[in-house]
């Protein structure tokens, strides 16, 4: 690069950037209206559209329908152009996703979690599911960008995990992208599961852009992915959006993360389990998450027991989701991750009412909130996402592309 104009690769890269994800946002768009959009000139817009069409990112799509003048030609990802895998590495399981350009899943899938086995041996068995998956649906692996890895967190990229919960606690400081990528042979990144389950929601259009929204997130743990404008914010250590270690009892019970009374050792999964068997409730005692399913069943089939512990643990997630909304005046929540795919729909009424009469802001806007279509598996897509984002549309801190929902999918 020539000295004289060091910004020159930097401003390619964040206007084909900018372009690729308003292309992926809006649908389809014509080049006219991502000029308009974007804020950059036609001339740089038509040179960065024609590199992605080059580069088999983006198509053509026809021609849209003539409002007057010349009709404009409409443009698309290809979504079969790249795929990314995303794996959640948790204890209770392990969960794969092949997923096209688009976000769409393509390929999905579930093994036996870690347990207690030895690191070395868990990455083995990853790398020899992701190499049989992707031989098996067809994908030619040169169209792969990455394998996304994402677990509860905290987490550091050159140590893993650098925190982990008893359960895991082979885990810690572990080097995972480095012995994932000597086995599986693909660049890797690391997160924790609530900001990949955020950014997959983004990437997939569950959410709109320009605006403030975090995926609230409960597996055998509760955190949440923040994303403002588009942009993931993750805090000084990448571990922003620790609401299950908000302390909401002084002298409430102590928590594995080393302080009392979160909310996470008051109503997450493990401690609704943990108070079911003091209620005398039979459990299969498998796991903290079949257990929980099964508490979850119960509660649907109208069991007073199973219901009053679950709504207690909604008030708690609640407040969680409220002191998050009061922080970063938040305009959607979605409820995502394992437990929410179980048991969503009871948690879903508590907070919303909660936020309609708690929220701070709430004479101004409400705060909308929603349970992820993808709430299983929602960590796998984010890691993913992870990928795809890193990839194809890194975006930079300050940058702000809003569109609107009137020009989603519309001729300018």
């Amino acid at each position: 690069m020539n000295s004289t104009q060091p910004g020159l690769g930097a401003a390619h890269a964040s206007s084909r950037s900018a372009i690729l994800d308003l292309i992926r946002a809006a649908g389809t768009i014509s080049r006219v209206e991502l000029t308009r959009v974007s804020g950059l000139t036609g001339a740089t817009v038509s040179t960065v559209v024609r590199r992605l069409i080059d580069d088999g990112l983006v198509v053509e799509a026809g021609l849209a329908e003539s409002t007057g003048g010349k009709p404009r030609m409409m443009l698309e990802l290809d979504p079969y152009a790249r795929f990314a895998v995303g794996v959640h590495l948790d204890h209770a399981g392990i969960t794969y996703v092949v997923a096209n350009l688009g976000g769409a899943i393509v390929a999905r899938w579930r093994r036996p979690g870690a347990g207690s086995d030895d690191p070395r041996e868990v990455v083995e068995r990853i790398a020899a599911e992701i190499r049989a998956t992707v031989a098996r649906i067809g994908v030619d692996p040169e169209r792969i960008l990455g394998l996304g890895v994402v677990s509860p967190g905290p987490i550091a990229a050159s140590t893993g995990m650098t925190l982990t919960p008893p359960v895991m606690q082979a885990w810690t400081e572990y080097p995972l992208a480095a012995a994932l990528e000597d086995a599986v042979g693909l660049p890797v990144l690391l997160d924790n599961d609530a900001t990949a389950a955020a950014i997959g929601e983004y990437w997939s259009g569950g959410v709109p852009t320009g605006t403030a929204f975090a995926a609230l997130y409960m597996g055998t743990g509760i955190g949440a992915g923040i994303i403002v404008d588009g942009t993931v914010y993750r805090g000084s250590s990448s571990n922003a959006g620790e609401v299950g270690h908000i302390c909401v009892d002084l002298d409430g019970p102590p928590c594995w993360c080393g302080s009392t009374g979160c909310v996470e050792a008051l109503a997450g999964p493990a401690a609704v389990v943990a108070q079911a068997r003091d209620a005398g409730v039979e459990l299969a005692g498998r796991s903290v998450s079949e257990d929980f399913a099964q508490l979850a069943r119960a509660a649907a089939r109208g069991d007073e027991t199973s219901m009053a512990l679950l709504q207690r643990s909604a008030r708690y997630l609640a407040v969680a989701a409220q002191t998050l909304s009061n922080v970063l005046d938040l305009a959607h929540v979605v409820l995502t991750g394992p437990s929410f795919a179980l048991a969503g729909s009871l948690y879903l009424p508590v907070i919303e009412e909660r936020l309609a009469r708690s929220f701070f802001a709430r004479g101004s806007h409400v705060v909308r909130v929603g349970i992820s279509s993808n709430a299983p598996e929602a960590a796998a897509v984010g890691a993913a996402a992870l990928v795809l984002q890193a990839e194809l549309a890194p975006r930079r801190a300050g940058m702000r592309m809003v569109l609107q929902p009137a020009e989603v999918g519309v001729a300018g």
